[in-house]
């Protein structure tokens, strides 16, 4: 059940908000004056990203709920994220959150009444069915997969085309859809909010390969045209009704996605706020020199959003690798890191604010303590004891990072906190793919890797499960710190099993402590995003999760 999707300190999601869910992203409460401006329906909306292409089929898409898929599918539930507010589950296509049954091994939901497709059809609970089923298919991989651990009988299971049907999933009636799992899972009510339970008809699905490039839509809008790395453009879509539908306002008459856009030139156009980039809004994140440019001019200022703390940026400890198998010698990596050189290399404090925990801010339940109180810029006297007490080992590690410049740069941070302790470490920087390669697979063969992680949904289970659970080492998992602890992992499946979101939300904050006790990562920072938007945008804000703008809000002044 291990999340797909780290994305590395800072920049990585140049593409992630249109290509890809989360695991990266930096949350906030921040929205500019044109969030409280009020609402009005019409109007083209332009969207920026330097992405050169974006998922459309939901069987293969790991997008964010409140991004890009979500203007066009629904799904049992979505998200609902306002600033100020803790992010919670809401129905979308069901009446309600879900019911839980067999002491939370059995999910059942009733559908709204009239729901229709793009094409005209109602949705029934056997679209949903099917879309859930076509995820499990060899040729439809890519999107987040949650379920196929948890719903019963998937682990054999091939998909529609070749397996038949998933009897873990009923469906008694057009209107009721129930889901079976092997285990009591409180966070089911996340789960169906993903883009494979977005419904898809049978009769559309006749070449699955290619269904993603005219998919039948269920949300406001529909695909009026796509070109791979030049646009993505959306119509409204006729069959959708406001009235069963209270997560997404959909405003903008039309809304363009420019694929293939260069984050610098883009920032420049909104800064530069003429014509039709009025009407537009930037994707990924705003380059740190622009984030120089627009201090210094107060029109674009009071149009960049920036999110809070949120996304953690962290330091993995492999505490498989001796001298790091000793708790002292950990202990003592958390007092000499320099945090604050750290956060100088990811922009300042627009970049991130320092960590203490696991659970990113914006998640329910997060408690605040801080087990290593070494300051800003580290406790060097401190971790000097610690290494006395460990027998002064002889400490010569290897980092691993990516090679983007910003990445190496935010490692050199941590060597120099790390050098002044008498700790070597030597960098090595890789391609993401060989990065993610190295530190995911059953070898483990480095002592420190620098990572960064948001959870797939709003819930702390996100952001302990996949980082932290035995089950997650090697196998291409991201327990980077191949930390395994039985007491740890009991805590994980009891706060997983626990449907009462209270209960669950203290087991989940009692594992974060208890992990943080045996210091297999140093929390570095909890990464900020900024987003700039022209002067015609509303409604555009960034909530504490996740750090992205909520598309589904979004309208155009005029």
């Amino acid at each position: 059940m291990s999340s797909r999707h780290p994305l590395t300190v800072a920049a990585v999601a140049v593409a992630a908000v249109v290509t890809l869910a989360a695991c990266n992203a930096n949350p906030s409460t921040t929205a500019s004056n044109s969030s409280s401006s009020g609402f009005r329906k019409g109007g083209d909306l332009t969207i920026l990203t330097s992405s050169t292409s974006v998922t459309l089929d939901p069987a293969k898409s790991s997008n964010l709920a409140i991004t890009t898929l979500g203007l066009i599918d629904r799904r049992l539930t979505s998200w609902d994220i306002e600033p100020g507010k803790t992010a919670k589950a809401v129905p979308d296509l069901a009446t309600d959150t879900g019911t839980p049954s067999d002491g939370g091994k059995t999910w059942t939901y009733h559908l709204k009444s009239g729901l229709k497709f793009s094409n005209g059809a109602t949705i029934t609970s056997a679209d949903i069915k099917y879309g859930v089923e076509r995820s499990f298919a060899a040729e439809l991989s890519g999107g987040l997969g949650y379920h196929k651990t948890l719903l019963e009988g998937a682990e054999k299971y091939q998909g529609p085309y070749t397996g038949g049907d998933l009897a873990s999933i009923e469906t008694p009636d057009p209107n009721t859809i129930v889901f079976h799992l092997n285990t009591a899972y409180g966070d089911w009510p996340w789960i169906v909010s993903m883009p494979a339970f977005s419904p898809v008809p049978k009769s559309a699905d006749t070449n699955p390969q290619t269904y993603g490039q005219h998919p039948v839509t269920s949300g406001p809008y529909q695909v009026a045209s796509y070109k791979e790395g030049s646009s993505l453009v959306m119509t409204r879509n006729p069959g959708w009704s406001q009235a069963t539908d209270t997560v997404r306002t959909a405003g903008p008459d039309q809304i363009t996605f420019k694929l293939g856009q260069d984050d610098t030139v883009s920032a420049q156009r909104l800064i530069a706020d003429s014509g039709d980039d009025k009407n537009a809004f930037q994707a990924t994140f705003v380059p740190p020199a622009q984030l120089a440019q627009i201090a210094q001019n107060p029109g674009a200022k009071s149009r960049l959003v920036t999110s809070q703390a949120g996304a953690l940026a962290y330091l993995a400890i492999n505490v498989e690798h001796a001298p790091l198998d000793d708790l002292k010698v950990r202990q003592a990596i958390e007092y000499a890191v320099d945090k604050k050189a750290f956060q100088i290399a990811v922009g300042g404090s627009i970049g991130g604010d320092p960590a203490t925990t696991l659970i990113t801010p914006g998640i329910a339940g997060r408690q605040t303590y801080d087990l290593y109180p070494a300051g800003p810029d580290g406790d060097v006297d401190k971790a000097k004891q610690l290494l006395a007490e460990a027998g002064n080992p002889k400490l010569s590690l290897t980092l691993l990072t990516e090679s983007d410049p910003q990445k190496v740069l935010q490692a050199q941070a941590i060597q120099q906190g790390l050098k002044r302790v008498g700790i070597t470490v030597t960098l090595k920087s890789e391609e993401y793919d060989s990065w993610y390669a190295d530190v995911t697979n059953d070898k483990g063969d480095y002592d420190l890797a620098l990572s960064s992680w948001q959870p797939d949904f709003p819930s702390a289970n996100g952001n302990i499960q996949p980082l932290f659970a035995s089950s997650e080492i090697g196998h291409g998992a991201f327990n980077l710190s191949r930390y395994s602890e039985p007491e740890v992992d009991s805590l994980i499946k009891q706060a997983t099993g626990t449907t009462d979101p209270a209960a669950a939300q203290a087991l989940w904050a009692q594992a974060d402590k208890r992990i943080m006790e045996d210091a297999p990562v140093v929390p570095l920072l909890y990464n900020k995003n900024s987003f700039l938007h022209g002067s015609n945008v509303q409604n555009f804000f960034v909530t504490p999760f996740p750090a992205y703008p909520n598309y589904l809000k979004v309208s155009l002044s005029k």
